[in-house]
């Protein structure tokens, strides 16, 4: 099926569409899809590296971390993303039999680009603070050291904190793990940047 900007999807159109054409990844909304674009060296290396480090500490625990391959489908709005991990300690739920696309992510990373960053600070986490099973909303600059984490308290508010120095961690709580910031930017800063 073509792209057209003029007809509007269903979600199992989308399905169907984003199934078939494996070469590029496509968000859907009410009915219209959007090309999510590339991504740098930088983003590639942190994505990568955060995908070691949450996966060796989840070895032998009924723990899952995923990449941006795996689909995220937020049920409150319609909206299916690729966010660049997603991470869960228990059963994944799926959307149907294809296993292709989680509904109960505990954990999700977006490593921030200048095209995407307003987006992911705002629009997107609004879809995702409407997963009932999000717990932490994790912002990863792919410039400089810093990680953001938004972690969901009793009162469904969410507490903001922040790490800036390669020689500080973050904890995540809800999946047992620490993310070193010195693990996370190895091989993607330039030296100039690693202070």
């Amino acid at each position: 099926m073509a792209i057209n900007p003029q007809q509007s999807m269903t979600p199992e159109e989308y399905l169907a569409f984003e199934r078939a054409h494996t070469d590029a990844k496509h968000e859907y909304l009410n009915g219209e899809i959007t090309a999510m674009s590339g991504a740098s060296l930088q983003h590639n290396i942190i994505v990568s590296n955060l995908v070691i480090s949450l996966g060796i500490q989840m070895r032998g625990r009924p723990c899952n971390v995923f990449s941006s391959d795996m689909r995220v489908k937020i049920p409150a709005t319609g909206l299916y993303t690729y966010p660049d991990i997603a991470a869960l300690c228990g059963s994944p739920q799926l959307e149907d039999e294809a296993g292709d696309t989680l509904l109960n992510p505990s954990v999700i990373v977006e490593v921030l680009s200048p095209s995407t960053e307003a987006y992911d600070r705002g629009a997107k986490f609004a879809h995702y603070q409407s997963v009932e099973s999000l717990q932490v909303y994790i912002l990863v600059s792919q410039d400089k050291p810093r990680i953001e984490v938004f972690q969901r308290q009793e009162d469904r508010n969410w507490l903001y904190s922040v790490a800036e120095t390669l020689d500080t961690s973050v904890r995540v709580e809800v999946v047992d793990c620490e993310l070193a910031l010195a693990d996370v930017y190895e091989g993607a800063l330039r030296t100039e940047d690693q202070s």
